[in-house]
């Protein structure tokens, strides 16, 4: 059963060089407060593995300007100036990856599988260092899973189990993040009583979070 637990006790769940998964687009769906908690905490050499790197000042933006990552894999990092600084400077590693390729390498994580096989990026250099197969007379990339030590996911309803909804485009990569890692923490704007949710409506089941962060104080 999922754990309700206050910001501050997020910290004893993190450590230097460890991987992290994190929901959002462009920052819409990042859970800042779990941001925050991170950067608050020190730790530093983090791989963090996402859609984008949002903004300097927003999603998982300040993890990067203040220079706790060491590497970053996602689709795009084009509206952070700052993690393509670092990234032209040698400082910060980063592994771009095709969008649909880096969600399914993450829901191959989650569902214990060996890796996907598309053929985007065959013929450029994502194929560079990859294993190929041919089907049916088409090639296609091995793609290896991703897993995470921990997730950090956004949510609009937790009960107090742990089942969660969204709210229109803040679901974006967050259902899938929350099966690929050892432990998931999410952050809801509001804990309701257990059967406030409709069943129907639930989308990421409990039994996939670890611990549910309570909201502030309003």
């Amino acid at each position: 059963m999922s754990k309700v637990i206050p910001i501050m006790d997020v910290q004893s769940h993190l450590s230097d060089g460890m991987t992290i998964l994190f929901g959002g687009f462009m920052g819409i769906g990042t859970p800042n407060r779990l941001v925050q908690a991170i950067l608050d905490s020190g730790v530093k050499d983090l791989t963090i593995i996402g859609n984008d790197t949002a903004f300097v000042d927003t999603g998982v933006g300040p993890l990067i300007a203040n220079k706790r990552v060491k590497k970053v894999i996602a689709s795009h990092i084009g509206t952070n100036a700052e993690t393509g600084r670092q990234m032209i400077s040698g400082e910060l590693e980063v592994e771009l990856v095709p969008q649909g390729t880096l969600i399914e390498r993450i829901r191959a994580g989650g569902a214990g599988l060996g890796g996907v096989l598309t053929p985007t990026g065959v013929g450029t250099v994502v194929e560079e260092g990859k294993q190929t197969l041919e089907l049916e007379g088409k090639k296609y990339l091995l793609e290896k899973p991703i897993k995470a030590d921990i997730a950090i996911i956004g949510a609009h309803l937790a009960d107090k189990k742990g089942n969660l909804t969204y709210q229109l485009t803040t679901r974006n990569f967050n259902p899938i993040i929350a099966f690929s890692a050892e432990k998931t923490f999410v952050e809801p704007e509001q804990i309701v009583e257990v059967g406030d949710i409709q069943p129907d409506h639930v989308v990421t089941p409990a039994a996939l979070i670890d611990y549910i962060i309570l909201p502030e104080e309003r």
